[in-house]
């Protein structure tokens, strides 16, 4: 009925304001966008406090060539998450920036000249080629002999990913995820560098194989077992909807927050609100649930640093 909501309150913030306290303000606010990302905030926090809970992270690859990685890191460090569902492009960058370093650029420069330069373009993050596909098939071939040399002869993605971050450092996520045992699933690992180079190194040893059903066997052994599930969602694609897929076979996620910047008047999964998934059972009807539209590398940094404040107390 109209007329029966919280009435609207100007926000209120001196020099004395707390970053958790500035998100208590915007979820009184009434305004748009800031009411989905103070109550994305207070799912996130319960979520992650929540002890019965399966918690879900994934995002897109893209993010990992940005500073978004430092935090992403840090989340994955601090314990907060028990599966990770990314794209092959993130454990491309991750191999990269722990090697190399890529280059602050602009989204207008002229690509003919970098082509020119071997340098890639992504956005306004220059990759030059020899922090990329050279040094990723140099990694790759190193690690992937010595497991070979140990006497496997198969690996989930999951295991692969434990692999690689064995060989990083402390600034990568897959290090992280290696540590704190979280397991990184990739389910299309073929469409990236990392996935090239397994490819090329089962034609020099035709008995390696790539057990893609393993890692869902990994993901049915959580799913089944889990009291309640949650998700945090950055991006749509592959890895958003390989989580509210196996979700549905606990009948949904308990707690979901999206982060996109994708429409939905075009009906792709990216543009497709956290609610249109209720109708195929990959959320529940009861599900703590909120879709933020926003640009991840400005909004992220923000929302870590009021759930550690939210989370200390």
């Amino acid at each position: 009925m109209i007329g029966h909501g919280r009435p609207v309150k100007d926000i209120q913030i001196d020099s004395s304001t707390t970053i958790e306290k500035i998100f208590h303000e915007l979820s009184q606010s009434g305004g748009f966008e800031s009411v989905n990302l103070s109550n994305g905030l207070d799912i996130l926090s319960e979520m992650i406090a929540d002890k019965q809970c399966l918690r879900f992270f994934s995002f897109v690859g893209a993010v990992v060539s940005t500073g978004l990685r430092g935090v992403i890191k840090n989340m994955i460090k601090d314990k907060w998450f028990d599966v990770v569902i990314t794209t092959c492009g993130a454990l491309d960058h991750d191999i990269a920036r722990h090697f190399s370093h890529y280059k602050e650029g602009s989204f207008t420069m002229d690509d003919a000249e970098l082509a020119d330069q071997n340098i890639h373009r992504l956005g306004n993050v220059l990759v030059p080629m020899d922090s990329y596909g050279p040094l990723i098939e140099e990694k790759m071939q190193e690690i992937l002999e010595e497991e070979y040399r140990n006497g496997t002869r198969e690996m989930t993605t999951a295991e692969i990913s434990k692999m690689i971050g064995k060989h990083l450092g402390e600034d990568s996520f897959l290090y992280w995820a290696h540590k704190n045992d979280v397991n990184v699933v990739v389910p299309g690992i073929m469409d990236g560098a990392v996935g090239s180079q397994i490819w090329l190194f089962t034609q020099k040893h035709d008995d390696f194989k790539l057990n893609i059903t393993g890692d869902a066997n990994l993901l049915s052994g959580l799913i089944f077992k889990a009291e309640k599930s949650g998700a945090f969602m950055i991006g749509g694609g592959i890895s958003k909807h390989h989580t509210l897929w196996w979700n549905q076979y606990r009948e949904g996620l308990d707690y979901a927050f999206y982060i996109t910047t994708a429409q939905e008047f075009d009906g792709s999964l990216s543009g497709a609100l956290v609610r249109e998934a209720i109708s195929w059972g990959k959320v529940t009807q009861k599900a703590k649930q909120a879709t933020l539209h926003a640009e991840v590398t400005t909004i992220l940094p923000f929302i870590y640093a009021a759930l550690v404040s939210k989370l200390e107390k």
